[in-house]
């Protein structure tokens, strides 16, 4: 897969573009990269346009200032499906890719067919996960990132897929130490500063998809489906934990191609 370099801004920001038809958006969650999509990407790409990014400070997307909120990466996502010439998307947010897409829905709903929030939330923090959030960026100005995104990697994956998915856990500690310090901690600040955004699944018209995994140690089912509304859907993935497109990526296709397919 060819990867692209567009800058927004004084931003580079790197993405994957493969495919033709209807556009669609993945945007990985915190400590990723595009890569996080590697699997689904061909095999949705059979069908649609798909464009997979580096958020500000992940991957190969560079950062042109210290903290970004959420609604700052939302924009900036704006941004580049502008240069790009893409009026219209389907989004699909993984994780902090998730709490990005409510905000993109909540700004820029005209821009979107539907979305999908992959091991998402629209609930803000707790207080605890407030605590922590600020808990962790200290460790990484301090420490660095690698004793984080160790110890972050095994806990992304169901317990009973840590043997089974060895090497998908290898390559999210790979693509975690890729990700600069700066842009760790940016996240970390932008995701206990989120507000509550179940207004927007409330509010909303369009399609939503919301997809939880049936193991997820971070963000389990009951915090996912926060919502209920004849245009929103729910799916559980059987033996997933927080990362489907590793742990059962076929399954995760079929959700989201038969999403796709009503839109």
């Amino acid at each position: 897969m060819d990867t692209k370099v567009v800058r927004v801004g004084s931003t580079e920001m790197s993405f994957i573009d493969e495919g033709k038809g209807n556009p669609i958006l993945l945007i990985h969650g915190f400590a990723g990269s595009k890569h996080y999509w590697d699997k689904i990407i061909p095999q949705v790409a059979n069908e649609y346009r798909v464009i997979a990014l580096d958020l500000p400070g992940h991957g190969e997307s560079g950062m042109s200032k210290n903290n970004y909120s959420i609604e700052d990466m939302a924009g900036t996502i704006k941004e580049l499906l502008d240069q790009i010439g893409l009026d219209k998307v389907t989004m699909f947010g993984h994780s902090l890719g998730g709490y990005i897409t409510l905000a993109f829905a909540e700004l820029y709903p005209q821009h979107l067919n539907g979305y999908s929030l992959v091991h998402s939330t629209a609930n803000p923090d707790s207080d605890d996960a407030k605590e922590a959030r600020e808990a962790n960026a200290k460790k990484i100005q301090e420490e660095g990132a690698e004793p984080f995104i160790e110890g972050l990697s095994r806990k992304l994956f169901s317990p009973e897929n840590t043997v089974e998915n060895s090497t998908e856990i290898e390559e999210t500690v790979k693509i975690g130490m890729n990700t600069i310090a700066e842009g760790l901690v940016s996240a970390l600040i932008a995701m206990k500063n989120r507000p509550d955004r179940n207004h927007v699944l409330e509010d909303t018209e369009l399609p939503v998809l919301l997809v939880a995994g049936e193991k997820d140690q971070i963000i389990p089912a009951e915090k996912t489906f926060t919502v209920t509304k004849p245009n929103i859907e729910k799916q559980i993935i059987e033996g997933a934990g927080h990362m489907s497109m590793y742990e059962q990526p076929e399954e995760l296709v079929k959700v989201m191609k038969d999403f796709l397919s009503k839109i």
